[in-house]
């Protein structure tokens, strides 16, 4: 249980597709000491060109960030939302291959908190400045493993994150081409959920991924793949993610389109 572990940072990640900034939801009600992470301004870099939707940021930036989340070396981070994992996942995956030891994504989110007794808090919290470490500058070559655009074809298996209607071409809300990536596997990230909000049960998820080993994964725009990343890492499963993913692939024209 999170209220009964020692020192921890915790961040609060919320974001939705249609609910970018999560701030106003945040300071109505947060786990006590939780300190808010914008996922547009603080995850991600939109100076950067040509990397899709959701770049990554330096490590530089990332740190300064992070130091202003009170986040220090050697305390564990704990990382929460309330839609679907994508926001915790993103920061555990950002994090994580900038080079962050110990970074944990709060199972099932705000609602397993509340639903468990925890109290909420309101208004922002404003930490103690933090001394973390961030050892790697560009996050495409992090501590995690990460695939370009040229590299989609050396992994045995890709998966597509996305909604099983966005995959196939069916409707594309966001992005200007509608389809996916050749030879791509649909497996949207709520797929990877219990009805809760919770991960699957490792057993559920190795049924789920029929024993994958080689793979590479991608959504929209490297969000929500994270959530399919970190449920394949529960299961010892250390996948690619295709950080431009669909907005950077499909803005390319010379890149081939599947539909269905």
């Amino acid at each position: 249980m999170l209220a009964d572990s020692g020192p921890v940072t915790i961040l609060d990640v919320r974001w939705q597709l249609a609910e970018p900034d999560g701030r106003a939801a945040y300071e109505g009600g947060h786990v006590p000491g939780a300190v808010y992470v914008s996922l547009e301004d603080e995850l991600s870099d939109h100076s950067v060109e040509n990397r899709g939707r959701h770049p990554l940021p330096s490590g530089r930036d990332l740190e300064a960030a992070a130091r202003r989340w009170g986040v220090r070396d050697g305390v564990p981070v704990v990382v929460y939302d309330d839609w679907n994992r994508a926001g915790s996942a993103r920061a555990w995956w950002v994090l994580t291959t900038a080079g962050l030891r110990d970074v944990r994504i709060l199972d099932g989110g705000l609602a397993a908190w509340t639903a468990a007794g925890g109290a909420l808090e309101t208004g922002a919290v404003a930490p103690a400045p933090g001394d973390v470490t961030v050892r790697h500058d560009d996050l495409y070559a992090g501590a995690l493993p990460t695939l370009s655009a040229d590299q989609l074809t050396t992994v045995a298996t890709l998966l597509d994150a996305r909604a099983p209607e966005r995959f196939r071409g069916d409707v594309e809300p966001i992005d200007p081409v509608a389809g996916h990536i050749p030879g791509a596997r649909n497996a949207p990230s709520t797929g990877v959920l219990a009805d809760d909000g919770s991960f699957l049960s490792e057993t559920d998820l190795t049924r789920l991924f029929g024993g994958v080993d080689d793979v590479g994964a991608y959504c929209g725009s490297g969000v929500t793949a994270s959530v399919v990343v970190a449920a394949l890492a529960a299961i010892g499963v250390d996948a690619a993610l295709y950080p431009g993913s669909w907005s950077e692939w499909g803005s390319d024209p010379t890149h081939p389109v599947e539909k269905g």
